[in-house]
């Protein structure tokens, strides 16, 4: 009962001065309300990046053809560049490392893609049946690529949604012939994807993918119709790069063997070290390298919050300490009715409480706006200034704040713990007045 009385008797005389209490309060709640915002965005990152590296597979290992920036000079076809996996990497990797449970094989060419007088410029993907559950890629009408059509080097192709839309905007696609500048080829669509959603860049050697614009056909059917040497003429000159596979995706028999695997793989792959146009990317160590990325990310968005916390704590002391002094005289009539000095530390500690609890809760309520805040930020971003949001990283460009459970109670324990060692001064201040000269005090 006496604590209770204490709490209303610290409310009141905060109501006396409403706009100084106020402004102590908005101290804390900027703090709150930042350690709470803060750790949400910084999740949210995070769970958007490890969400993109999952996709991957973590039980994958990625192999990638690289242009040499320092390419071989000389030749009878110099302006040709040949580099990259070859096919017989592909046969080595599967025949000599026994932990591989498949390797797909990918080749990628960028072509002009029309129907009609409809043309839509996408990527040309040659790949095999595994290639849609390890990309995550649902068929919405139709079927993917199948083994059959590998065999056969079938001229059969698959679709994206944007391309099929874009191709075939009042029509249905499947059973229809596309047609492929340059090479003169025709390609039966068999299938329709749904939409997939691109990943942003992943390491220093996997470019981001942006599956809107693709069309999947047989790999052994793009060898057949378009080879492995693409030669592009323009303004009188000409280039040319011989690629075979652009990239192999291993899916290996256990996750524990991954690390391992890899090692292999590097070794078995050491004969392109010298010019540099292979690179392994390991979607396990990069998941693993962003799990640590996000703990200390959390602890230095945590520190930076923490530093909003101090400085209402530190404004909470400034405004007791011009408390006391102003209630000089209040103190020393207490003092001289019986009120001793536990009393005096007592009923200031409770106006600090009152103050911080009070800036905890309003910062806990503007915490959990943070989500819808930040969504409509970037509605009104995405309105009048696109060209901003997409410059961002995919990762920043769609964050969706996450907020971590522990910051609420952490956020509301550190703001009464800081109230309450902020406050202790300027009480013990106060309890240490002598009743006489408080009572003097005009």
């Amino acid at each position: 009962m006496l604590i209770l009385r204490t709490f209303v008797l610290g409310i009141k005389s905060l109501l006396l001065h409403p706009m100084r209490s106020a402004l102590t309060v908005l101290g804390i709640f900027i703090g709150v309300a930042s350690v709470i915002w803060l750790l949400a965005i910084g999740e949210g990152i995070s769970q958007e990046a490890q969400r993109q590296i999952e996709g991957l597979g973590a039980d994958n290992i990625i192999v990638r053809s690289i242009k040499p920036l320092n390419p071989p000079a000389g030749g009878s076809n110099s302006f040709i560049l040949a580099y990259g996996l070859l096919r017989s990497d592909y046969d080595k990797l599967i025949s000599t490392i026994p932990t591989i449970k498949s390797a797909i094989p990918i080749r990628e060419i960028r072509r002009e893609i029309r129907f009609r007088d409809r043309v839509v410029d996408g990527r040309l993907v040659g790949s095999v049946p595994e290639y849609a559950e390890v990309t995550q890629l649902q068929v919405d009408r139709g079927h993917f690529i199948t083994d059959a059509e590998v065999k056969l080097q079938d001229p059969h192709c698959v679709l994206s949604k944007e391309v099929a839309e874009k191709l075939f905007p009042f029509e249905d696609p499947i059973g229809r012939r596309i047609y492929i500048l340059d090479h003169l080829d025709y390609y039966q669509v068999v299938g329709v994807l749904k939409h997939r959603d691109a990943t942003a860049a992943v390491g220093g050697s996997l470019s981001a993918q942006d599956f809107s614009k693709d069309v999947y056909v047989p790999i052994s059917t793009m060898r057949r119709r378009i080879g492995d040497t693409i030669v592009v003429r323009r303004s009188g000159s000409r280039e040319g790069q011989t690629v075979e596979l652009d990239q192999i995706t291993l899916r290996i028999n256990s996750i524990a063997n991954v690390m391992k695997t890899a090692r292999l793989v590097k070794t078995s792959l050491s004969h392109h070290d010298e010019t540099g146009d292979t690179a392994v990317v390991i979607p396990k160590e990069l998941l693993d390298q962003a799990r640590n990325t996000r703990l200390m990310f959390m602890v230095f968005m945590g520190v930076i919050a923490g530093i909003s916390l101090l400085v209402g704590g530190i404004g909470i002391m400034n405004i007791m300490l011009a408390t006391v002094t102003e209630r000089t005289r209040e103190i020393g009539i207490r003092r001289a009715i019986g009120a001793n000095r536990a009393d005096i530390v007592r009923q200031f500690l409770a106006e600090t409480i009152v103050l911080s609890g009070v800036g905890g809760f309003i910062g806990i309520a503007a915490g959990y706006l943070c989500k819808p805040s930040v969504l409509l930020l970037r509605y009104v971003l995405e309105s009048y200034a696109p060209q901003m949001i997409a410059n961002l990283p995919d990762v920043v460009r769609n964050v969706v704040p996450i907020i971590v459970p522990v910051s609420i109670p952490l956020a509301f324990g550190i703001a009464v713990v800081i109230g309450v060692l902020f406050g202790l001064y300027p009480a013990y201040r106060a309890a240490q007045m002598d009743p006489i000269e408080a009572l003097r005090h005009e």
